[in-house]
């Protein structure tokens, strides 16, 4: 499983603060944490709340700059703004790449799946359009083949697409965590190749005890053919869960990845 640090995002009252002061320090250990902790990817969102588009820019240039001089990991340019991710591209260096996100919005898919074509970037995917969320597997998976359809045309393949089947809270809607796992076996039946992924804190938000709540449900959509996840990779539980999950389900061929992290003393045993 493809485990992307969810950590570096403004979203965080301590992370925009590390951005708005420029504290590199901060940064840097939050990150080095992260891939030690086993983070394949860092996802780095430099938020939305700055009040002019060079702000957003500047903001995500420092970011993507700190976040390379502490990390080999590749990253995850995490924004919906054309001209922040260009931004991005600018002093971006590593080899692998991918955006989060795009989704089924013609304005969308045009100008950010064009900017992945071009840099050869894998992008994440959201299964929503114009009209915002859908409630069901049918709309939701509708959308999928939409923005499929039209990155295809772009040349970009299946194989580059990380769907994410969009987690809500169980909290406001119970229903919605079986629309999730239906809705990412139906991504991998009908797309042939492409991938899933998911923000799995979403789940819990708004209850008690959260961490259980995300456990579980990474669990069973592991079950349900789960490739990815945005997570907290400092919840050694978690990460623990996901090694597992990644041999009962054979996508950890010989069982290497997760013997690999038991000697490392990675593992919660």
């Amino acid at each position: 499983m493809l485990i992307i640090g969810e950590n570096i995002n403004a979203t965080r009252k301590e992370v925009a603060q590390a951005i708005a002061s420029r504290d590199s320090g901060f940064i840097t250990e939050l990150v080095s944490r992260m891939e030690t902790a086993g983070a394949d990817y860092i996802d780095v969102n430099a938020g939305s709340s700055h009040p002019t588009i060079k702000e957003k820019q500047e903001a995500m240039r420092w970011l993507v700059g700190t976040v390379q001089c502490a990390t080999s990991r590749p990253l995850v340019i995490d924004s919906d703004e054309t001209g922040v991710i260009e931004t991005a591209f600018d002093v971006y260096s590593g080899e692998k790449l991918i955006i989060n996100s795009v989704t089924a919005e013609e304005s969308k898919l045009c100008s950010i799946g064009g900017l992945a074509s071009g840099k050869r970037a894998q992008l994440i995917a959201l299964a929503m359009g114009a009209t915002g969320i859908p409630d069901n597997t049918r709309e939701r998976l509708e959308n999928c083949h939409k923005i499929m359809q039209a990155l295809g045309k772009m040349g970009i393949q299946p194989e580059d697409v990380y769907f994410d089947p969009l987690v809500m809270p169980v909290s406001v809607d119970q229903a919605q965590a079986l629309v999730t796992l239906d809705t990412i076996r139906a991504i991998k039946k009908e797309i042939p190749g492409a991938k899933t992924v998911m923000g799995l804190s979403n789940i819990s938000f708004g209850l008690p005890g959260r961490k259980l709540i995300n456990r579980t449900f990474l669990a069973m959509a592991a079950s349900a053919g789960l490739d990815g996840a945005i997570l907290d990779p400092l919840d050694t539980r978690i990460m623990s869960l996901g090694r597992a999950a990644d041999v009962l389900t054979g996508k950890d061929k010989w069982c290497r990845r997760y013997a690999r992290s038991y000697r490392q003393g990675i593992l919660d045993k």
